[in-house]
């Protein structure tokens, strides 16, 4: 069978040293904001458009400067991360699609959560800081990822 890819774009969104997750409803995993990237976007667009959409918030994305810029090419601003998630179709089945998935970190001014739109409810989110990612059950890559994204904003 054929592995069908999805390019997806996450964000790890950082305020006064905590990063901002969600309880995802049907997979149970704590996760920040993030989607897929529409036909008509580049991947560091798409994790913007996903952060005002899932939060309301305006995320400012931790980029380097492109290295190549011509009149024909130009580098795209890379992503913290670049993962390859398996997505199974079904509890324990195979895998019905893989995510190739952009991983952003961005800085916010601010915690207050108000979704843009039919997205969920400001309550469902919660503020991690390292310590409560080290003592929750996030699993092991948003621990991980969560603590490299909140060293990274507040060291910058």
């Amino acid at each position: 069978m054929e592995t069908t890819h999805h390019y997806t774009a996450t964000v790890y969104v950082v305020a006064d040293g905590a990063t901002a997750l969600h309880e995802h409803d049907r997979l149970g995993l704590w996760l920040p904001p993030g989607g897929h990237v529409e036909r008509d976007e580049l991947p560091h667009r798409a994790a913007e458009r996903e952060v005002r959409e899932e939060t309301g918030l305006d995320p400012t994305l931790l980029l380097a400067d492109p290295d190549i810029e011509t009149g024909v090419v130009r580098s795209l601003p890379q992503p913290e991360h670049l993962l390859l998630e398996d997505i199974h179709a079904y509890e324990g089945g195979e895998v019905g699609h893989q995510h190739v998935d952009f991983v952003y970190f961005a800085a916010v001014d601010s915690r207050a959560i108000d979704p843009d739109g039919d997205e969920r409810d400001p309550e469902h989110w919660e503020w991690f800081t390292p310590a409560d990612l080290e003592d929750a059950d996030v699993g092991e890559e948003v621990e991980r990822i969560g603590i490299e994204a909140i060293e990274a904003v507040d060291g910058r």
